[in-house]
């Protein structure tokens, strides 16, 4: 029972995701009755990792697409759960290391974590991280507002790394 409530939270999840990006159709009909091609805005993750100098850094990566029927496909690394989190409005976890190789999905509320050299990354909703600073100093992570921040952790299948 609860596995089937996680499967569907994780399908529910995945398509408000995908409806809140609100990706276009591959092409429109114009008014010559010609298909023109649509560019899409790139879906960027922020991916947090200990690089060798022992300090978490924080890169934007451009997730790539396939095309699909209907829809295109970005195949993300094999999970093992999920779970939600609820953190109250202006909490701060200071200084800490990822737990374990997961992507986080800002599912509500607004977040920030900071990085080496003070680098700050914000997260709103629909915000994904690959986070896999499990060594190293870490970072730090905000709840901004007042407001609870709500996210969706999926912790991936191989914890060793890339």
């Amino acid at each position: 029972m609860i596995r089937r409530f996680l499967v569907l939270l994780c399908t529910f999840a995945a398509g408000a995701i995908v409806g809140h990006l609100a990706i276009p159709a591959i092409g429109t009909v114009g008014e010559t009755g010609v298909v023109l091609a649509q560019t899409h805005k790139p879906l960027m993750i922020t991916h947090l990792y200990a690089g060798p100098d022992n300090q978490t850094h924080a890169e934007e990566v451009e997730l790539k697409f396939t095309p699909g029927n209907p829809a295109e496909v970005s195949k993300m690394m094999p999970i093992t759960s999920a779970e939600l989190h609820r953190t109250a409005g202006g909490s701060v976890d200071d200084w800490h290391r990822a737990p374990r190789r997961q992507y986080v999905i800002t599912l509500s509320g607004h977040g920030e974590v900071e990085v080496a050299g003070g680098k700050k990354v914000s997260m709103g909703p629909g915000h994904i991280d690959l986070v896999e600073d499990t060594t190293g100093k870490g970072h730090i992570t905000k709840v901004v507002g007042a407001e609870d921040r709500v996210t969706l952790q999926l912790p991936l299948a191989d914890q060793s790394g890339r």
